[in-house]
């Protein structure tokens, strides 16, 4: 068996280890926010619509109109809420027609396609 091995007081200094590269930094691009659907946007107007028809007649009475005055303007503010909310569904029906008869390509009878 062999003895001990003898060190030297000249052993080999370690260079210091490289730093551990990570991925370049990229430059940061906010994320985007989905973007609604016209049936989504739609609902919203609906609802805000519904809640003025609540929120303007309890101000006018706040201030001193009417209880006839403020119904007036309740019933006025339903009527064309629920007007706008026909045609903003008829618009959407429309749309939705629109697109789906759009796509592909035609082709009347056997026209040749060149």
């Amino acid at each position: 068996m062999p003895g001990p091995v003898a060190r030297t007081g000249a052993h080999r200094a370690r260079p210091p280890a490289a730093p551990a590269r990570s991925a370049p930094p990229t430059p940061a691009t906010p994320p985007t926010p989905p973007t609604p659907s016209a049936s989504d946007t739609a609902t919203d107007v609906v609802r805000w619509a519904a809640f003025s028809c609540f929120l303007v007649p309890v101000i006018l009475l706040w201030y001193g109109t009417s209880l006839a005055g403020a119904a007036g303007t309740a019933f006025g503010l339903a009527a064309v809420t629920a007007a706008c909310r026909v045609l903003l569904r008829r618009s959407e029906r429309g749309a939705t027609r629109c697109a789906t008869q759009r796509g592909g390509r035609h082709t009347r009878g056997g026209t040749p396609v060149s």
